[in-house]
């Protein structure tokens, strides 16, 4: 009988939502750790396993040379190497400094920034080849199950191309920006959420990123339609993907 295929899943910058979403799988939970050994889980292990690992999930941004030197390890311990949330795939929340000098930012967190040596809040991608993404904030429990399913098949799994307005359609949700005249970003952002804002009434805040063909600028002209200053506009594109090509479109020209 062959080995199980060995997991290793990283902390980077983040919260730990996403890789919490891993303990939070208990209908499936006893079932995958039948098929995968989790052999590196900080959050969950008291004793962690050497590399190498078949998969390495890793969650959030790199914000120091410290991390930049841990995610370049886990790339050399893993065959597969997978950012795990929004964090990870695009920068995600920590980003949202990346536009205050870092100078700045340190100041006002730190009373001695002398001995600090942060950088830029990154996706993982800055510094290492990924072979697979999945989005979220949190990542979404359904792609993270059909995602080891697929690995373990060795067939590519369905993440959804698609915006989060099409998931608001098939839920027959009414939509924010025409009835409510809400500044939703659900017509650029990637689906997969089964449009979980938009169906409590919220509008999407694009914590998935973008989506396949997203026209950001359009999308900005509407919000500047719904008298949001530029400000603004540019806040709601940077909140979780503002370094994405496809998102900084939609920021308003100084």
């Amino acid at each position: 009988m062959s080995a199980k295929p060995k997991v290793a899943i990283y902390k980077m910058s983040s919260c730990a939502g996403c890789q919490l979403e891993f303990l939070n799988l208990e209908p499936v939970l006893l079932d995958i750790l039948g098929l995968v050994d989790l052999s590196y889980f900080v959050m969950a292990r008291r004793d962690c396993e050497p590399g190498p690992y078949d998969i390495g999930f890793v969650e959030g941004a790199i914000t120091c040379h410290e991390e930049i030197e841990k995610l370049k390890k886990a790339r050399c311990d893993c065959k597969t190497l997978v950012a795990l949330g929004s964090c990870a795939a695009f920068g995600g929340i920590p980003s949202m400094k990346d536009w205050t000098p870092e100078r700045v930012v340190e100041e006002r967190v730190y009373p001695n920034t002398s001995i600090l040596s942060s950088v830029k809040a990154m996706p993982i991608s800055e510094y290492v080849k990924v072979d697979a993404v999945l989005k979220g904030c949190p990542v979404s429990r359904d792609e993270l199950v059909e995602f080891i399913k697929g690995a373990l098949l060795g067939i590519r799994p369905y993440l959804r191309p698609h915006s989060v307005c099409v998931e608001c359609k098939l839920n027959e949700n009414s939509c924010l920006i025409e009835t409510m005249r809400e500044p939703c970003m659900g017509p650029v952002t990637s689906a997969g959420c089964d449009a979980l804002c938009p169906g409590l009434g919220r509008t999407c805040n694009g914590c998935r990123g973008p989506a396949n063909d997203a026209n950001s600028a359009s999308l900005a002209r509407t919000f500047a339609e719904l008298n949001l200053q530029p400000k603004d506009v540019a806040r709601k594109f940077r909140k979780f993907a503002g370094l994405t090509e496809e998102f900084s479109k939609g920021v308003p020209s100084a």
